[in-house]
């Protein structure tokens, strides 16, 4: 999260980028509380110059601070929601014509958008921009609270411009179509889903948009991954999938990820303090398409699709349950606490989905 909207805060959170990249990570920044261009700034009675000459300093920072020492360009993945004022030229930045000035195509970028745009969009309604300096509290709200606080500055006049939402969606997918960004990633559904819903509202996911954790000027979210070659969960028949081995399998990636978080080098200060607190991990899979080859099912077939959710819910189980284990020996993690694991409400609840009776959930 951009630590504050001025240039100590700015400057800081470019530091605490090139610190990341320089250890090879990939970043993905939020940036809904810089002041857009022409905002006036108390210290030295100037206006702002918006995001666009902030990002270009971010830009450069990215190609000259790269990951490991050569190996590879610094990955930063910037976050702006559709309401900011600046957004239009946010759009602009990654487009491959227009002033070089304008520009900066060495970043990702990504719109983190609430509910409310996209009825906007449906119902072909106007849309409201605001300066974060006249609508402070925007980044920090969601679902039926931030409808509340949008649609009251809309009614105080506060707004910078106001423009047809599915135009600003049009110039989304215009930029998609050209660069392949902004990723596009939808803020209440990301915050109702969030195991951690009790610290804040989290303002944005990472560099390749899978992880969605809290962040804070005081934590910088870390997620610490680890992937599972699903092809090797097959039985020496080759006609079915070993879901005993991948259970064993994801109980000892759990145990050694939760070791990474002890042992591993943290760059930051502030990473270190996120981990140690929430004790995040992610699990991936790979070779998935190589199990439905090998078990010869179509990959649009009933079987194909039954296989994909039990192999998830293996994963998310047998997960929890060596968690669980672990949390008896050394003791819960600190934000547990509040969290929507302590209250019984499970990632597959707040999507609606039943247990079923396949695993003993309870």
């Amino acid at each position: 999260t951009m630590r504050d909207d001025s240039i100590k805060g700015i400057y800081h959170t470019l530091t605490q980028c090139a610190q990341i990249s320089k250890y090879a990570g990939g970043i993905g920044l939020s940036i809904g509380n810089v002041r857009s261009q022409g905002s006036r700034i108390k210290s030295n009675n100037g206006v702002s110059n918006g995001i666009v000459p902030m990002l270009k300093v971010f830009d450069q920072t990215a190609r000259y601070v790269d990951q490991g020492g050569g190996k590879r360009k610094g990955g930063f993945a910037v976050y702006l929601e559709p309401w900011h004022a600046d957004v239009r030229e946010f759009l602009e930045l990654k487009r491959n014509h227009g002033k070089e000035e304008a520009r900066a195509r060495d970043l990702f970028y990504a719109m983190w958008i609430p509910d409310l745009f996209m009825r906007r969009v449906i119902a072909d309604e106007m849309w409201s921009l605001f300066c974060p300096h006249d609508a402070s509290d925007l980044q920090d709200a969601f679902g039926a609270r931030f409808d509340e606080l949008y649609q009251a500055y809309e009614r105080k006049g506060v707004a910078r411009a106001t423009i047809r939402a599915i135009d600003l969606y049009g110039m989304m997918l215009q930029s998609q179509l050209e660069t392949g960004t902004p990723y596009i990633l939808f803020k209440d559904a990301c915050n109702r889903k969030s195991n951690h819903q009790h610290l804040g509202t989290i303002r944005s996911s990472n560099l390749c948009t899978e992880i969605i954790q809290y962040s804070s000027p005081e934590e910088v979210a870390v997620c610490n991954l680890a992937s599972i070659a699903l092809p090797m969960c097959i039985c020496a028949d080759r006609r079915t999938f070993d879901h005993i081995a991948l259970a064993s399998t994801v109980r000892k990636v759990t145990r050694a990820l939760n070791r990474v978080i002890d042992r591993t080098f943290y760059p930051l200060e502030e990473a270190r303090r996120s981990n140690m607190k929430h004790r995040p991990i992610g699990i991936g899979v790979q070779g998935l398409a190589d199990v439905f080859m090998i078990l010869h099912l179509p990959f649009d077939s009933a079987e194909a699709r039954a296989l994909n959710k039990t192999i998830f819910e293996t994963i998310y189980f047998s997960a929890l349950d060596a968690s669980c284990l672990l949390a008896a020996t050394h003791g819960a993690h600190a934000s547990y606490p509040g969290s929507q694991a302590s209250k019984g409400i499970l990632q597959h609840d707040m999507w609606q989905v039943p247990d079923g009776d396949r695993l003993p959930w309870t």
